[in-house]
C-alpha cells in the first residue's frame, strides 16, 4: 500500500491502447499552433490585462507578460518531451504517476481540478461581464441587475443615485457553465473548422485593437512605465504590491491566466503525425505568437485608457470600456469586441472544462475519485456523471465568488503544476535514460530547473494570500486521499 507507487510505461502504455484505440494521427504544427491559440486568447487577456495593471504594475504589465511568457516557455519545452513521449491523456497527472509516484499525483491531479475548475468559473464571470456590456452598449436594453450579476463579496455606488449595490449570485456566469456543461455530456464538441474560425475571429480582434488604439497612445499613461513602489488595496480588502519588481512579479502572476491552455496542445500529441517535430512547434509557437500579441495589446491599452479607468469604471468590460471613452470614431469596435469576446469566451469555457472532465476520468479509473466519475455515458460516450459534478463545483465557484480571487487561484494552481513537469522531465531522465523520446527537453537540467525558479518568483509575487488559498486546497485534497483515493487505489489493490 506504498504512497509512492507509480505507473510502469508499459502499463501506461498499454492503458492507452486500451482506452484511446482509433485516435488518428491528422493533426500538424499549424492545427496544434491554432488550438494553442484558440485555447490562450480569451479572458485572460480581456480582462486579467486591466487586473493587473490596475492592481500591481500600471503600463508595466508588459514586463510582466514578458516574465509570464519565460515561465511559460520553459515549462513548455517540458511538456513537449513528456507530451511526446507519453501520448496518454491526463496531462501532468499522467507524467506524476509515471514519474514520483501515487502521492505526488494525486497532489498534482487535485491542483489541476483546482486549476480547470476555477480557470472555467474566472471565464463564466468575464462572460457574464461582457454579457452585461452587451445588453447596455449594443442592444440598448436593461443590464441585468447588480445583485443577480455579482458575487455575494462585491459591492459598488450607482454613479447615478449614489446608492451602494450589493451582489447575490451571479447568475450569467452559471447559466453558461451549466449550459456548456450538459452540451459536453451531449458529446458536443469543436470541430477543426468551427475551432478555426474562432481563433480568426479572436486573433482578428486582438490585432485591429492593437492597429487602431495605437493612434489613441496617451504618452502621460506610460509615465513612469514601472511605477514607484506602494500598496493599492482592492474592493475586497486584499492589499497587493504596486509598482518595482514586486508589482511586475504580481502582475505576471496575474497575467499568467492569460497563458494557460498553451498545455491543452500537450493533451494532443496521440493525435499528431510527427510529434516530434510537431509537438514543440505547436506548443512554443502558440505561445511566441500569443506572447507577442499580448506584450502590444497591453502596451496600447494601458496607453489608451489611465490605472484609475481600470479601478473604477472601467473594471469590468475594461477593453470595450477604453475603446468606448477614449477611441473617438471607433464604437463600432467596442460593440464588435463585446460580441465576439462572448463567443470566444465560450469556447474556452468549452476547452477547460473538457479538460477537467478528463482528469476526473483518469482520477476515477485509477480509482483515487470515486468510480463513477469514470463512467461513460451509454449512448452519448461520455464521462458525464463526472461533468454534472463539474457543473455543480465550477456553477458554485462562478456564481459566488469574485473573478480577481478565482482568477489568482488559476494561476497559482497552474503554476504548481508546471513547477511538477519540469521536475519530471528531471526524475523521468534519470530514472528511463533509455525511453525512447520523440522530442528532448534541451540543456536538462538546466531548462527545467530555470522553470522551476521563474514559477516559483510568479508564485512568490502572488502573495501570502493565495499561497494560503493554495496550502488550504492541498489539506483538503490529502485529507481527501488518505481517507479514500489511497484506500480504494487501483494501483494499491491486490493484483488477481
Amino acid at each position: 500500500m506504498s504512497i509512492w507507487r507509480r505507473k510502469s510505461l508499459a502499463q501506461l502504455m498499454s492503458e492507452a491502447s486500451e482506452s484511446e484505440k482509433g485516435l488518428k494521427r491528422t493533426l500538424t504544427a499549424w492545427s496544434l499552433v491554432a488550438l494553442g491559440i484558440g485555447a490562450i486568447i480569451g479572458a485572460g487577456l480581456f480582462v486579467r490585462t486591466a487586473t493587473a495593471a490596475a492592481q500591481n504594475a500600471g503600463p508595466s504589465v508588459t514586463i510582466g507578460f514578458i516574465v509570464a511568457a519565460i515561465g511559460c516557455a520553459l515549462a513548455g519545452l517540458c511538456y513537449a518531451e513528456l507530451s511526446s513521449s507519453i501520448p496518454i491523456s491526463g496531462s501532468a497527472y499522467t507524467y506524476t504517476y509515471a514519474t514520483m509516484g501515487e502521492l505526488l499525483a494525486w497532489i498534482i491531479g487535485w491542483d489541476l481540478i483546482l486549476e480547470y475548475a476555477v480557470g472555467a468559473a474566472t471565464v463564466g464571470i468575464a462572460w457574464s461581464e461582457y454579457l452585461n456590456n452587451l445588453l447596455t452598449n449594443v442592444l440598448h436594453v436593461s443590464p441585468i441587475p447588480y445583485s443577480l450579476s455579482h458575487s455575494p463579496f462585491q459591492s459598488m455606488t450607482d454613479p447615478a443615485t449614489g446608492e451602494v449595490l450589493h451582489g447575490m449570485i451571479n447568475l450569467p456566469a452559471f447559466f453558461i457553465v451549466a449550459l456548456i456543461s450538459l452540451l459536453l455530456i451531449k458529446g458536443t464538441q469543436e470541430s477543426a473548422f468551427v475551432n478555426g474560425l474562432i481563433v480568426v475571429l479572436k486573433t482578428s480582434i486582438v490585432i485591429m485593437i492593437i492597429i487602431f488604439g495605437w493612434h489613441f497612445i496617451n504618452d502621460a499613461n506610460h509615465t513612469p512605465y514601472i511605477p514607484p513602489v506602494s500598496t493599492y488595496t482592492d474592493e475586497s480588502g486584499v492589499g497587493h504590491h504596486f509598482g518595482g519588481i514586486m508589482g511586475i512579479l504580481g502582475a505576471a502572476g496575474t497575467v499568467f491566466f492569460a497563458f494557460i491552455g498553451f498545455d491543452a496542445v500537450s493533451t494532443a500529441a496521440q493525435e499528431t503525425k510527427n510529434p516530434k517535430r510537431d509537438m514543440p512547434i505547436g506548443i512554443l509557437g502558440s505561445l511566441a505568437v500569443c506572447t507577442v500579441l499580448y506584450i502590444l495589446f497591453a502596451h496600447v491599452l494601458t496607453g489608451v485608457a489611465t490605472v484609475e479607468d481600470f479601478r473604477t469604471g472601467g473594471k469590468e468590460a475594461s477593453v470595450a470600456f477604453a475603446i468606448s471613452k477614449y477611441m473617438v470614431g471607433y464604437e463600432w469596435l467596442a460593440q464588435f469586441v463585446t460580441v465576439a469576446i462572448l463567443a470566444g469566451f465560450s469556447s474556452v469555457i468549452l476547452v477547460i472544462l473538457l479538460g477537467q472532465s478528463r482528469v476526473f476520468y483518469a482520477m476515477g479509473k485509477d480509482g483515487l475519485l470515486p468510480k463513477a466519475f469514470g463512467d461513460v455515458h451509454p449512448k452519448y460516450k461520455t464521462p458525464y456523471k463526472a461533468n454534472l459534478v463539474i457543473l455543480v463545483i465550477v456553477g458554485l465557484f462562478a456564481a459566488f465568488i469574485p473573478g480577481d480571487i478565482v482568477g489568482d487561484m488559476t494561476g497559482i494552481g497552474t503554476l504548481f503544476a508546471f513547477i511538477l513537469v519540469c521536475i519530471s522531465v528531471i526524475v523521468l531522465r534519470k530514472r528511463e535514460p533509455d525511453m525512447p523520446r520523440e522530442f528532448r527537453t534541451p540543456f536538462v537540467p538546466v531548462v527545467p530547473i530555470l522553470g522551476i525558479a521563474v514559477c516559483l518568483a510568479m508564485i512568490y509575487g502572488l502573495g501570502w494570500t493565495n499561497w494560503l488559498r493554495l496550502a488550504g486546497w492541498l489539506v483538503l485534497g490529502l485529507i481527501f486521499y488518505f481517507t479514500y483515493g489511497k484506500k480504494n487505489s487501483r494501483l494499491n489493490q491486490p493484483q488477481p
